[in-house]
């Protein structure tokens, strides 16, 4: 097992490097820049633009230099300083500007991924362990209706059925007396009252497909030859379940569960902006369509790094399960 993950962390270090570079002609393929855009809007209102000033700022931000120096600075600054450069819209280091609302989006996407097993696992065991009785067909019914129902318009169906159920407003994630006030145990409480919603609109399609997916692989496991063999000699439905088939059921489910880190970062975007959630998903957007190639190019490596380290669990806890999994990697 210590080889396997040896192994795996090796391959993973060409891996990033490749992955720094994509990202950065990722951002650098949009013609123009920031200062271009900024010029742009400036033009659009009758302001003047100081061509002088925007090539002075050009080369203050090294956008002048060749592409390879370029890549070679972020990098450079990332490994020895974690400077991930400076957010030509926000004119704040690009770290300040993004730890500010991190915090909120662990908090939103741990919350989401907690509901999603502690639901979705259970409820796909007992629809397997009893196919075809009421309970089933109510898995069923939830796992179609979390994959059909788009997550923005399940959000603004709930902020208008708490606002006429409850008369309360669910948007944000703090009611306006504790956006800006320091954290206390008011403000935690107040977080409280309002994450439900968002976790709730981003856990249930994963829990649907955690459903559909636990239910499909165990029902597969249950009609084996070694659960039927365990039956014959009298072991207990709950000792049949636990044994075994649980355990191979779940490892489709494991090997894409790190698939949710990358979620940290990016939140679910469009429910943020509808929501109008402080987390990191609309500023990803807003970096986007201003081009403010640092901050963007932090967010795209954030995501992709946060990727490579899931899959990487994945893998982990895939040749846990599944020890044939090693040995089909030595092979």
């Amino acid at each position: 097992m210590f080889r396997f993950i040896v192994r795996r962390v090796v391959i993973t270090i060409p891996t990033l490097i490749l992955i720094s570079m994509v990202v950065f002609a990722i951002i650098q393929l949009p013609p123009g820049d920031f200062l271009t855009t900024y010029a742009a809007e400036l033009a659009s209102t009758g302001t003047s633009v100081d061509a002088m000033m925007l090539e002075n700022l050009r080369e203050q931000y090294g956008l002048g230099q060749p592409i390879y120096v370029q890549y070679w600075k972020w990098v450079r600054n990332i490994l020895t300083r974690g400077d991930f450069g400076r957010s030509f819209e926000w004119q704040k280091p690009v770290t300040e500007v993004i730890w500010g609302r991190l915090g909120l989006t662990v908090i939103v996407a741990s919350a989401s991924v907690l509901l999603t097993w502690v639901i979705g696992l259970p409820i796909g065991i007992i629809s397997a362990a009893k196919q075809y009785s009421v309970a089933d067909y109510a898995a069923t019914f939830l796992g179609f209706l979390g994959l059909a129902v788009p997550e923005f318009l399940l959000a603004l169906v709930l902020m208008v059925g708490a606002f006429l159920l409850f008369n309360q407003s669910v948007v944000g994630l703090f009611s306006p007396e504790f956006v800006e006030a320091p954290w206390s145990l008011a403000r935690v409480l107040d977080l409280l009252k309002h994450i439900w919603i968002p976790m709730v609109i981003v856990g249930l399609r994963n829990t649907a497909v955690l459903v559909r997916v636990v239910r499909a692989n165990l029902l597969d496991e249950l009609r084996k030859p070694y659960v039927i063999t365990a039956r014959a000699k009298g072991l207990s439905e709950p000792k049949v379940l636990l044994r075994y088939p649980i355990r191979t059921a779940l490892i489709p489910s494991v090997g894409t569960a790190g698939w949710n880190l990358p979620d940290i970062i990016s939140g679910t975007m469009i429910v943020a902006v509808v929501l109008g959630l402080p987390t990191t998903g609309p500023l990803l957007l807003r970096s986007l369509t201003s081009q403010d190639m640092f901050l963007a190019g932090a967010f795209i490596l954030l995501i992709s790094v946060l990727t490579v380290i899931g899959t990487l669990i994945s893998d982990i806890l895939l040749a846990w399960l599944d020890p044939r999994i090693r040995l089909q990697y030595y092979g």
